[in-house]
């Protein structure tokens, strides 16, 4: 017989900071869209909404845009997304839901080729980071991952903006994706979110429960499952990365 092959297994929620991290709705209240969002976000997709932050002193933030931003990230291919039964039923609640006026649904399609998940943010700025010939190996050694995307989730920071949880593969009792971040020198961190869904004013209390309730229902549900051999070099100068590149497509094999 074969060997079989071994088994996935991948970071519990004990390990990762979402649950620490999620937006705690209060009982019969609305939902504000924080300060950071209407800094980084809502000026691209409401402009003219009177709640926008068009530049903040100390950031280079000037309506929802700043000079660009080189980060690595977990490339997400909208093409399996949309394959997926559960993903289209959650787009499908999504859109029967109270709050569906107040989503920017162009942005779905905007953002089709640019879904992903920041594992290594700002690396550099204005010119792409220099990865060395020791940095490159370590990632070619680290070979394929696996890595499954749960929803849905509303962070406390940045609220206003909806994801996808990406929980990577546990190796030898290591996070692969800190894995990474050590072999480049960055920070670790211990949230990986693939942005989705954008809103374009605050919620009403009644919206805000229907959303909540999404949330709950939605949170251990498996989205997509899938195997990764690369990662993006990703330019941006704004964080929904509409105006975005990808610098180089850097191998894990």
């Amino acid at each position: 017989m074969p060997p079989s092959s071994p088994t996935i297994v991948f970071c519990p929620d004990a390990e990762l900071g979402y649950e620490r991290s999620r937006t705690r709705f209060g009982t019969g209240e609305g939902l504000a869209l924080d300060e950071t969002y209407r800094l980084a976000h809502l000026p691209l997709v409401a402009p003219g909404h009177p709640s926008v932050i068009e530049s903040r002193e100390g950031t280079s933030y000037v309506m929802g845009r700043h000079e660009r931003v080189f980060s690595l990230v977990l490339p997400v291919f909208s093409d399996l997304l949309q394959q997926s039964p559960a993903y289209r039923d959650l787009d499908a609640a999504m859109r029967a839901s109270p709050f569906a006026g107040k989503i920017a649904w162009d942005l779905l399609d905007r953002r089709r080729d640019k879904l992903h998940a920041t594992i290594c943010g700002s690396l550099s700025t204005g010119t792409p980071p220099v990865l060395d010939e020791d940095k490159r190996r370590a990632l070619t050694e680290l070979g394929p991952i696996t890595v499954e995307l749960r929803g849905l989730f509303s962070g406390n920071v940045n609220r206003g903006r909806l994801y996808l949880r990406a929980y990577p593969e546990c190796r030898n009792g290591e996070n692969v994706f800190r894995r990474i971040q050590r072999s480049l020198g960055c920070r670790e961190t211990d949230l990986y979110v693939v942005g989705l869904y954008n809103m374009t004013d605050d919620l009403d209390a009644a919206e805000t429960a229907a959303l909540a309730a999404l949330i709950d229902k939605w949170w251990d549900r498996t989205i997509l499952r899938f195997e990764i051999d690369r990662l993006w070099l990703l330019g941006a100068s704004d964080d929904l990365v509409l105006d975005s590149a990808i610098e180089e497509s850097v191998s894990l094999v």
